[in-house]
């Protein structure tokens, strides 16, 4: 069950109270924490989804750096079996550098693809989070003024 399935249930146990003078109203307890147990057992789950997202990144961005060293080390390899003429040896090496450029491009630009993916993933979950948590302080909050303060002890 989702966190906004169960908050909508906490939200009905809320409106299905016994209404009390002063905006106040009875609610089952039972209920309420049962749900709130649920919403806690859920939350880590999003936790762990975006953990996994940061992990995807650092991967993504290994195979990038790994897929770059390969292109680069098959360049290097390539200017090498080139070098038996002066000419060839030249037009070798402004490949090579050409392919190398392109190699740190291509991983610059897939590092940043993948930071920019895992960023929106998180921006997303991060918001996500923070506005249950809001609503569940909030529902907190609600439930904390409706219990009465005790009467002073008279002395």
């Amino acid at each position: 069950m989702s966190i906004e399935e169960l908050l909508e249930q906490f939200d009905e146990a809320l409106d299905g109270g016994m209404k009390m003078p002063g905006k106040r109203v009875v609610v089952n307890a039972e209920n309420l924490r049962a749900v709130i147990d649920d919403i806690r057992l859920n939350i880590p789950s999003e936790i762990k989804q975006a953990r996994g997202i940061v992990a995807d990144r650092s991967d993504i961005i290994t195979n990038a750096k790994r897929e770059a060293d390969s292109i680069i080390r098959g360049a290097e390899e390539r200017a090498k079996a080139m070098v038996s003429q002066e000419e060839i040896t030249k037009l070798a090496q402004e490949k090579a550098a050409e392919i190398i450029a392109s190699a740190q491009a291509k991983s610059r630009d897939m590092r940043k693809a993948a930071q920019d993916f895992v960023d929106d993933i998180m921006k997303r979950a991060d918001e996500g989070l923070t506005a249950n948590l809001a609503e569940v302080r909030k529902t907190r909050a609600a439930l904390k003024s409706q219990i009465p303060s005790p009467a002073p002890k008279a002395e």
